[in-house]
């Protein structure tokens, strides 16, 4: 099984930002699409970002705010988040799958997640 680690995650006030890390391992030899998932208290969980070499896709939340990036070779994924928003405020998940549209709709593997609380 692939393994996600998540880290990160903290308190920050709203305008500042964070940067999330995820970093996989067990499957060294096969690259993946990597992304993120968020679910705050009692909301559905929904797709964040993600990123397979230069692809980027993110969801409408959060463009010209967040930005992803990584290295397929090393099998990691950052998450720049700036200008945060209360709103934002979720357990932030780290995610692989095959592309990033599978990723999108039903994502492989899941990390243990990361809490970011953003006050108002």
């Amino acid at each position: 099984q692939v393994r996600l680690v998540e880290s990160g995650g903290g308190l920050v006030q709203a305008g500042g930002s964070l940067r999330l890390s995820c970093a996989a391992s067990g499957r060294s030899g096969i690259s993946y699409a990597m992304g993120w998932f968020r679910q705050a208290p009692e909301k559905e969980r929904e797709f964040v970002s993600a990123w397979s070499g230069g692809t980027t896709n993110y969801a409408d939340s959060v463009k010209g705010r967040f930005t992803i990036s990584g290295d397929n070779t090393k099998n990691v994924v950052y998450l720049q988040m700036n200008s945060l928003k209360p709103e934002d405020t979720a357990v932030y998940y780290c995610v692989t799958a095959s592309s990033i549209n599978q990723l999108r709709a039903h994502p492989g593997f899941w990390g243990q997640g990361t809490q970011v609380t953003v006050s108002s």
